[in-house]
């Protein structure tokens, strides 16, 4: 029967903690019979399995005028051969109070309880002691909402919908909009799924999706996420985005924009007392008063090795780039393999006859002879550059150079002397290309590389490119900070902003409090400063994102830097010790999906050669349990026989192209698209599944180890004493994890209590 909820005031929320809902079972089958020895006879307590199983977990959220409209609506199927009996609860927001709170089961409202979290604290240890399921842990210290669901008949399938309302916090010119999962009830922490098990794939992989709706307007800009890929589209005059990634938190933010100013915003976390890390975003004016005309130079490769595939994905390339250009941009294009050609002489305006008639001149190129790419770039790159326009160069190759100088390292050096204020964004095919060449390229030509493979697209890559390269607003930029100190800014160096892209700075931060963050560059009508207002914390545990992010650059920058000038022990360390931190994969860590128990050889040819300079390392494979984009199309079996390893080539390619990856990326779904059963990230810590524990990357030998019985009561009272507990412990029963100077252990003959004095010691220790 029907019964309505009661009606709680409208609420604010500092940051929405909000979390997908649980049932919690209450049937139980039979105890199992076991004989009575030597006349004593045990009684076991009664098996309560998960017979209830999520099947999907939708939520829509509805924006206008700040306010947030949630619904919820998730499915679950009673998959045992009994009724089955259960409650359903649903975390609440710290400090939340719900204004229009419904719970529809089937259609039909029913009446539920609302608890502040004092109260649902003790409901949470209640049921995690009962059914002793670690996946709940995270949610104390919320509010909860709970109503009974019965009876459920084998194989039926109940829906709820949860319905509430939120008002969207401001970061900076942004609004924040966040909704948290929590871990999945569905996967036994201790038993990963193999990837090959089609039969919960569904329930597992793809049963959660997340969308925000909302009337775009004039004010809004295009919605970022620093945890999850997005996907826009319109529906009549609704905006909607789909957020897509395995994170269980989703954060994202909507640019309030103004025609004339940047909107700016600033997401802080600061875990312990060291350095802080902070992600910066700014999306330029809806409406500028002037941008940049560009000068753009199309060079492209058409030596014999182009011939089929590939100089069809060039011609298509080249029309992909001559079409995004304005009438006040100018062009040219040049071809090149032994000898040196260009359509015409000089700078080509972009009016519409001539860029038909440069067309016309890519669709009759053809593949023939070798690979000249010290003249192609000579010739590329020298000239009078107009101080008025931004030089940008896209540069395609599939080679090496066989022609002219052919030492890699001279040529990135040329380049490098000749370019002066172009941009170059250097793209290269298949793995037979030199491919720190095309990486030194970028980074020295403040550009971006990219490594395409010959089952893709270069047509898409440059399309991506040339949509991101439109309307430069402001160049040469860089940022400044009044109040904090920041250093390791990522990406380094001077940049530009484009119209309609924003831009994504990663940065380390000493200081706290509120700091002014200037960003200074030049615009069409001279010098232009935006700034913006911004608090600092002092100690912020949320938004780790931004230190994965951050620290994902910081690896790509590396490793770029290592290739140019040759490794030393502080990089590889650096790079070694960021890797497994915070979960990417480097050249040092190789991401594969391997049997449990599997051992691989010693990587011999670590992809580390510097331009010009062959130098290469070894390093030994660290195997985890998910695989890195440059082994994802090997596999295991070819990494672990060495007969079948990929060449050296091969590796320097894929090993650059993850790098590029890395120094672009600017959300962690990038990081996790790839990861595997055998690793999984909490916050900024990486855990590793090795024999059955979940063990923290950043274990050492130093750290004194403390073993706590899961679910005792020192297990709840060290959830209390220190937050960011209850997130590991949901890994499982069998968890690792390391503070600064102590690790604590969960484990089946762990401690249960400790005295108050030793309590206190160990969370002051941790």
């Amino acid at each position: 029967m029907s019964r309505r909820l009661a009606i709680i005031a409208l609420f604010l929320l500092p940051q929405a903690a909000l979390a997908q809902g649980r049932l919690i079972s209450m049937t139980c089958a039979p105890p199992p019979v076991e004989p009575c020895r030597g006349g004593e006879c045990v009684a076991r307590p009664a098996q309560c399995g998960p017979a209830l199983i999520r099947t999907s977990s939708n939520v829509k959220v509805g924006m206008a005028d700040r306010v947030l409209r949630y619904e919820v609506s998730e499915t679950f199927v009673n998959r045992s051969n009994r009724v089955a009996e259960a409650d359903y609860v649903f975390p609440l927001p710290p400090g939340a109070a719900f204004e229009d709170l419904k719970l529809s089961i089937n259609g039909e409202l029913v009446s539920g309880e609302t608890m502040s979290a004092d109260k649902a604290r003790g409901i949470y240890e209640e049921i995690v002691r009962r059914q002793r399921d670690p996946a709940l842990v995270e949610w104390m210290g919320h509010g909860l909402l709970r109503t009974r669901i019965f009876p459920i008949q084998p194989g039926e399938e109940k829906k709820v919908v949860v319905r509430f309302q939120a008002v969207a916090t401001r970061e900076g010119d942004a609004l924040r909009i966040d909704y948290r999962r929590g871990s999945d009830p569905n996967t036994t922490p201790q038993q990963p799924r193999p990837r090959g098990d089609d039969r919960l794939r569904g329930e597992q992989d793809s049963w959660t999706s997340f969308s925000l709706y909302y009337q775009p307007g004039n004010m809004y800009g295009e919605p970022y996420s620093p945890t999850h890929s997005l996907r826009t589209r319109r529906e009549g005059r609704t905006q909607l985005v789909d957020a897509r990634g395995s994170a269980p938190e989703v954060t994202i933010l909507l640019p309030l924009i103004n025609p004339n100013k940047a909107a700016m915003s600033v997401l802080t976390h600061a875990p312990d007392d060291t350095r802080g890390f902070a992600l910066i975003t700014i999306t330029p004016p809806s409406a500028p008063r002037r941008t940049l005309p560009r000068d753009v130079t199309f060079v492209v490769d058409v030596s014999g090795s182009m011939r089929g595939t590939k100089i069809e994905q060039a011609r298509k390339a080249g029309h992909a780039l001559l079409s995004s250009l304005g009438e006040r941009d100018r062009f040219r294009v040049i071809d090149f393999s032994t000898d040196v050609r260009s359509y015409r002489d000089g700078w080509v305006h972009a009016t519409r006859a001539n860029v038909r008639d440069a067309l016309r001149y890519i669709d009759d190129l053809r593949a023939d002879g070798s690979t000249n790419i010290s003249g192609a770039l000579d010739a590329a790159l020298r000239g009078r550059v107009d101080d008025e326009r931004l030089p940008l160069l896209v540069f395609i190759t599939d080679g090496e150079p066989t022609v002219g100088e052919r030492d890699p390292g001279r040529i990135a050096a040329l380049a490098s002397r000749l370019r002066g204020e172009t941009r170059i964004f250097s793209i290269g095919v298949s793995a037979d290309v030199n491919a720190s060449l095309i990486e030194q390229l970028a980074v020295q030509g403040r550009g971006t590389a990219h490594y395409v493979r010959n089952d893709e697209s270069v047509e898409r890559t440059v399309s991506l490119l040339a949509s991101r390269l439109t309307a430069p607003v402001l160049t040469n930029v860089r940022l400044r900070a009044d109040g904090v100190r920041l250093s390791q800014v990522m990406p380094a160096g001077p940049i530009d902003v484009f119209a309609g892209q924003d831009l994504v700075v990663l940065a380390r931060y000493d200081g706290s409090g509120n700091a002014t963050i200037r960003l200074e560059g030049e615009a069409a009508d001279g010098p232009l400063t935006w700034s913006t207002r911004a608090r600092f914390a002092d100690r912020d545990r949320g938004n780790a994102f931004v230190a994965r992010l951050w620290a994902a650059q910081r690896i790509g920058w590396l490793a770029a830097e290592k290739r140019q000038h040759g490794g030393s022990a502080e990089i590889d360390q650096e790079i070694r010790t960021l890797g497994e931190r915070y979960g990417i994969p480097t050249e040092f860590s190789s991401y594969l999906v391997v049997e449990p128990g599997m051992e691989l050889p010693r990587r011999r040819d670590v992809a580390a050669q510097s331009v010009g300079r062959g130098q290469a390392a070894s390093a030994p494979v660290t195997v985890t349990g998910a695989k890195s984009e440059q082994l994802a199309k090997r596999g295991a079996a070819d990494a672990a026989a060495p007969s079948m390893a990929a060449t050296a080539n091969e590796r320097r390619f894929e090993d650059a192209r993850l790098a590029a990856g890395q120094r672009e990326a600017k959300s962690t779904a990038e990081l996790d698209s790839d990861k595997g059963a055998g690793t999984r990230s909490v916050g900024n810590r990486l855990f590793r599944l090795e024999g059955g524990v979940w063990k923290d990357a950043a274990l050492t030998p130093a750290h004194r180890t403390v073993r706590v019985k899961p679910f005792s009561a020192l297990y709840f009272d060290l959830m209390k004493r220190v937050e960011q507990l209850g997130p590991v412990f949901a890994l499982g029963e069998r968890v690792i994890v390391a503070g600064k100077g102590v690790a604590i252990e969960l484990a089946p003959d762990g401690l249960e209590r400790l005295g108050e004095r030793e309590l206190n010691t160990l969370v002051r220790d941790w």
